[in-house]
Order: structure tokens, then C-alpha cells, then sequence
């Protein structure tokens, strides 16, 4: 008996190390470099486009309608800018530290989590330099939004699916096919 482990030892959950490693804090990056580029440069093409409630009707129901909001969701909270951002900072770093520790947990994390932070810093930034987020996708029958918006949203929806993939149990028996994401139980 020596100190070194078996290597063809299966490792527990409990033993695995759940931290995020390097080609996962990778992958966080490139999706939140990607969001937060994406968000930027359509708000810019927006704003350098058409004035403040200039509006672009693009098909149905779906126009390009450039607005700010000061608030968050629904323009809630449009007077509290400096506690949304303090918020929204506070937020970004709570899931970088969630990341930093449990990153390795599951495998659509980098995706969700860069979503969520880019979409959120994207917006962040704004109310920082700006003072409002520009909003400019509109269906009439919902609050103009932007495309860190719908990012948030996105992150949160794949977090939710992961949450609910991770919790169902495990099929047995030839011929079930893949598992969520691909991922084998």
C-alpha cells in the first residue's frame, strides 16, 4: 500500500474537485467576451442609427424602436441607477466566485454563467458610462429589451434545464439514447 491512488479507481463526486478549471474559466470568457461584444455593437449600430424613439418597423409585430431605460426589468426601479448598479456588480461577482468553486459541476456552466455575466456586464456598463441601458427590440406587447437582456435570459433558461436534466434519474436499458447535453449518466 503506497500513498498514490489507483488511477483506474473510479472518483466519487465527493472527491472530484468541483472547482472550475482553466479550459472551462476559458470557455465562461469567450462566451462572456462574445455576449457582451454582440450586446455592445448592436447598441451602437441603435443609437448611431436613429434618434432617442426613433423606430424601424422590421415584420408582424417586431420593430427596431431605440428607448433608454434607467431601471431594470420592465423600467422598475428607474430612479435607484446607483443601487441597481451596485446590485448587478455584486451579482457579476457572486457568480464568479459560485464559478471559481463549483465551475466543474456541470458541463453547460461555462455557457450559462458567461451568458448571465456578459448580458449582465454588457447592461453594467451602460448604466455606469450612460446612466441607462439602450433598449431597442420591441414586439409591441412587450418592454423593449436589448440583446444582454435576452442573454440573461437565455443563461438563466440553460441553468434551469441543467438544474432539471441533473435531477432526473438515470435511464437504464439498451437503446435510451443520450442524456441532456449529451452528457451519460
Amino acid at each position: 500500500m503506497g500513498s498514490t491512488p489507483n488511477g483506474l479507481a473510479p472518483i466519487s463526486a465527493a472527491e472530484r474537485p468541483l472547482g472550475a478549471q482553466s479550459s472551462q474559466w476559458l470557455g465562461l470568457a469567450a462566451v462572456a467576451g462574445a455576449a457582451l461584444a454582440a450586446d455592445q455593437l448592436t447598441k451602437q449600430l441603435v443609437v448611431g442609427t436613429l434618434g432617442l424613439d426613433g423606430e424601424v418597423h422590421v415584420a408582424g409585430p417586431f420593430s427596431i424602436h431605440h428607448v433608454q431605460n434607467s431601471g431594470i426589468a420592465f423600467g422598475l426601479f428607474a430612479s435607484a441607477t446607483a443601487i441597481v448598479t451596485v446590485l448587478t456588480a455584486l451579482a457579476v461577482g457572486w457568480m464568479l466566485l459560485f464559478f471559481a468553486r463549483s465551475g466543474a459541476r456541470h458541463p453547460v456552466l461555462p455557457t450559462a454563467l458567461g451568458l448571465l455575466i456578459g448580458g449582465s456586464l454588457a447592461n453594467l456598463a451602460d448604466r455606469i458610462r450612460l446612466g441607462h441601458v439602450t433598449d431597442f427590440l420591441d414586439f409591441r406587447y412587450w418592454p423593449a429589451f436589448n440583446l444582454a437582456d435576452s442573454f440573461i435570459v437565455i443563461g438563466v433558461g440553460i441553468l434551469l434545464l441543467g438544474l432539471v436534466a441533473a435531477d432526473r434519474p438515470p435511464r437504464t436499458g439498451e437503446g435510451t439514447g443520450p442524456h441532456f447535453f449529451g452528457a451519460a449518466r
